[in-house]
C-alpha cells in the first residue's frame, strides 16, 4: 500500500467519524430534551466518568488511556455546548493552572469565566451566574490549599467532581538566563521549586504574585530589569516568553488536585470519594472518639486537615476525605456515629474517585 492509498483510507475514516459524531450529537440532544423536561441537570459527572471508564476498558487499539479520555472529553464538551450554555468559573486570569484543570475536565467548547480570587469562584456559582466552579484543594508537594477549605465552611455548595493535574513548572523569560535577577511566581510554585531555586538562582529576588499568568505578564513588562517567571508553558505562550528550562519542580510527580463545585453532589458510581467537615466538642478525647466512628465501620480516611474555625478561639474544623459514597450504608452509618461526638458535621459531597 502506497502513501496515497493510506491517505485515501484516512480520508474515508474521517468522513465516517464525522457522520457518526453528528449522529451521536443528535442522540445527546434527545437526552438533553428529556432531562430538561424532568428538571434534571444537563451535566452529569458520574455518567461522564462511567462512560470514560467503559471506553478505556473496551479499548483494544494503540491509543493509551490518556488519549481516549482527552478525545472523548472534547466530544462531550462539544455536546454540552450544544445543549446548554455551560459556564465554568475558575481562578484567573487565563492560563493559570486552575484554568488548565477546568479545560481538562470540561473541554474547550464550553464557556469559561475567570475570577479574581477563590471567594469569587464560590460566589459566582452560589448566585447561579455560572454552572460550576473549579478550585484547587491540595498539592502533592505543598499540601492543602487552606483558603479553599475555609470557604467550604459557610458555603451551600457541594463537591461534584475532582481533577488531578500534573504540574510541570518551567523557567520563562524574554531575556537570556544570565541576565535574570528577579523571579516572579505564585507562592505555591516557589514552594514546589524551592531546591531548584536555591541551586540555580540563590541570589535572585523572589516576588510572590496572585498567579503564574500574572508572573508571566510581569516578566514581560520588567524584562529590562532582569525579570523572569516560574510557571506553565501556557502562561509563557500568552506573553511571548521563551521557556529557558522545563520541569524544574523539585518532585517529578508534582500533582495538584482540584475540585468542581456546584449545587448538587453526584449519585454513586461504585468508586467514589466523600468529603466532609466536622467540629468536635471542646473536651478531652473528643477527636479520638470521633475518629473511632470510621474505624468501627471500616471506612478508610484518605485525608484529614484541621483549620481554625474563625468562629471561636481555639476551636478547629476538620476536613476529611473518605472512601465510598454518602449513600453507601457503611458510610452513612459512620457519619451518623460521627455526629454523636461533634458540634456539627457537614457533608460537602460524594463524587467519582478518579485519577484523571
Amino acid at each position: 500500500m502506497n502513501l496515497d492509498d493510506i491517505r485515501n483510507q484516512i480520508d474515508t475514516l474521517d468522513h465516517d467519524m464525522l457522520e457518526l459524531l453528528s449522529r451521536r450529537a443528535d442522540l445527546v440532544h434527545e437526552v438533553g430534551l428529556l432531562k430538561k423536561r424532568a428538571g434534571m441537570q444537563i451535566y452529569a459527572p458520574e455518567r461522564e466518568e462511567a462512560l470514560l471508564r467503559k471506553l478505556v476498558g473496551i479499548n483494544r487499539g494503540r491509543l493509551p488511556e490518556r488519549s481516549i479520555r482527552a478525545i472523548y472529553r472534547e466530544i462531550m464538551s462539544a455536546a454540552l455546548a450544544l445543549e446548554d450554555d455551560l459556564k465554568i468559573a475558575y481562578l484567573g486570569p487565563e492560563g493559570t493552572w486552575t484554568h488548565q484543570a477546568a479545560i481538562k475536565k470540561f473541554g474547550h467548547s464550553v464557556s469559561y469565566a475567570a475570577q479574581a480570587n477563590f471567594s469569587d469562584v464560590f460566589d459566582q456559582v452560589a448566585r447561579r451566574r455560572v454552572d460550576y466552579g473549579v478550585v484547587p484543594i491540595e498539592n502533592s508537594t505543598e499540601g492543602a490549599v487552606s483558603h479553599t477549605l475555609d470557604l467550604f465552611v459557610d458555603s451551600p455548595l457541594h463537591i461534584c467532581a475532582q481533577i488531578m493535574l500534573r504540574i510541570e513548572n518551567g523557567l520563562m523569560a524574554a531575556i537570556p538566563r544570565e541576565q535574570i535577577r528577579t523571579l516572579y511566581s505564585h507562592p505555591q510554585v516557589f514552594g514546589q521549586c524551592r531546591s531548584w531555586i536555591l541551586k540555580n538562582f540563590p541570589a535572585a529576588e523572589l516576588v510572590e504574585v496572585s498567579s503564574t499568568t500574572k508572573a508571566a505578564q510581569l516578566a514581560r513588562e520588567h524584562a529590562a530589569q532582569g525579570a523572569a517567571a516560574l510557571g506553565g508553558l501556557l502562561a509563557a505562550g500568552l506573553y511571548g516568553l521563551t521557556l529557558l528550562e522545563d520541569s524544574i519542580q523539585d518532585r517529578a510527580t508534582n500533582t495538584t488536585r482540584f475540585l468542581v463545585i456546584g449545587e448538587e453532589t453526584c449519585p454513586p458510581t461504585g468508586n467514589d470519594r466523600t468529603s466532609i467537615l466536622f467540629a468536635i466538642h471542646d473536651r478531652p478525647g473528643s477527636l479520638v472518639s470521633a475518629l473511632r466512628a470510621f474505624d468501627q465501620f471500616q471506612i478508610n480516611m484518605s485525608k484529614i486537615e484541621s483549620r481554625p474555625s474563625k468562629r471561636k478561639d481555639w476551636e478547629y474544623i476538620f476536613y476529611v476525605d473518605l472512601a465510598g459514597h454518602c449513600a453507601d450504608a457503611k458510610v452513612a452509618d459512620a457519619l451518623s456515629a460521627l455526629g454523636n461526638h461533634c458540634s456539627f458535621v457537614k457533608l460537602l459531597g460524594s463524587y467519582p474517585d478518579t485519577g484523571e
